[in-house]
């Protein structure tokens, strides 16, 4: 049987993990789908997999959140 997970509100999370402001995470939130603007579509971030949105509740995923964070991104190498 699977662990359940954590899930936290915005808020609850920036508390938890101070690195991470409230509206640093609304950002991210708001890029993680695919959107629509006049100059064509706008790839998400790919965060999607760790919010959970219920009616207008949204929820973080925090096992799901870190994995995204650490998990390699396309881009310059450094």
């Amino acid at each position: 049987m699977s662990e359940t997970p954590k899930l936290l509100t915005v808020k609850q999370f920036s508390e938890h993990h101070p690195a991470f402001s409230q509206a640093s995470l609304r950002s991210l939130i708001f890029a993680a789908n695919s959107r629509k603007s006049s100059h064509g579509v706008i790839p998400g971030n790919g965060l999607d997999l760790a919010i959970v949105r219920i009616g207008r509740k949204v929820l973080i995923d925090e096992v799901k959140f870190f994995e995204w964070v650490t998990a390699p991104k396309g881009g310059a190498n450094v």
